[in-house]
């Protein structure tokens, strides 16, 4: 049996769902702005299509083998970035919005497990690699590896999710139940909510189903199609960073009223305390700014 044409593997369709992700997180800053926040889903998004065509090229197509080895390295370095990058939506939130102790517990925690994600996706990187080079088994090293892996990134999104969830009840509770920003406040708790822990859960289930793969890349047993699974609402993630972009660009209230939640125009009142500066969509997210 021959190589299998790209589009006949499901590759194809995750690198072509990256694409069009990309092409939609553009759209969405063309009409908010450019900010490190906007830029996640935009990031994450291009590292999808490329990592998923390298997988192709490393693992399916008829190449050298040192091609293939390099493929495979730099479709490990990709994934990283996809993977790794979705939980800086929640960073550039928080440091933006915590302070002092709390601000500091938080970016420790967060960078000492991104340190360790990094390592991990190296040694996984470099065992790859080894073994398309020199074609020992050690898909069983690189499954224990994923489970370290995803169980950090598990991690760091519930860390994330409890600073950030705690902040915006503590703003909402905090707020008068009479002002505008209290169903703003609200509106971006449960968005928040259901985007931590959705995300949260992917990790989860991707620590587990790598544990129990026993082909590389191949969704050949029931385990390697749940986590292919997985990995697929992982590629589609940003959506919902794009529609939380979007649906928070403005907010609209009974009486008509509009509070910008993300780059408010020269002259327009704000939020309180500031009634002229234009500021990132959460820096005023603060309760001692409620």
């Amino acid at each position: 049996m021959g190589v299998p044409a790209y589009f006949e593997l499901s590759w194809s369709i995750l690198s072509t769902i990256g694409l069009f992700l990309t092409v939609i997180g553009v759209w969405a800053i063309l009409i908010t702005r450019v900010s490190p926040l906007h830029l996640v889903p935009i990031i994450v998004s291009i590292a999808c299509a490329i990592a998923n065509g390298l997988c192709y090229y490393a693992f399916y197509a008829d190449y050298p083998i040192r091609q293939q080895a390099v493929a495979s390295v730099f479709a490990d370095i990709f994934w990283l970035i996809q993977e790794a990058g979705l939980s800086f939506y929640s960073y550039q939130i928080l440091v933006h919005t915590l302070k002092d102790r709390a601000l500091l517990i938080f970016r420790f925690t967060f960078w000492s497990l991104m340190t360790c994600i990094v390592a991990i996706r190296i040694a996984i990187a470099a065992t790859r690699a080894v073994q398309i080079a020199t074609n020992e088994p050690s898909q069983q090293r690189v499954d224990y590896l994923h489970v370290g892996y995803f169980t950090a990134i598990a991690l760091v999104e519930t860390t994330s999710a409890a600073f950030l969830i705690r902040l915006l009840r503590d703003a909402y509770v905090t707020s008068p139940w009479s002002s505008p920003t209290h169903d703003l406040f609200r509106h971006l708790l449960q968005s928040t909510e259901i985007r931590l822990a959705s995300l949260c859960c992917i990790g989860i289930l991707r620590a587990v189903t790598s544990s129990l793969r026993t082909t590389a890349q191949s969704a050949t047993t029931v385990a390697g199609e749940i986590d292919r699974f997985a990995y697929t609402l992982e590629c589609l993630f940003p959506v919902i960073f794009i529609i939380d972009i979007l649906a928070s660009k403005r907010f609209r209230f009974d009486n008509h009223s509009l509070i910008y939640c993300s780059d408010p125009p020269d002259g327009h009142p704000g939020w309180p305390g500031h009634p002229t500066r234009r500021q990132s969509r959460w820096a005023a997210m603060s309760p001692g700014h409620s």
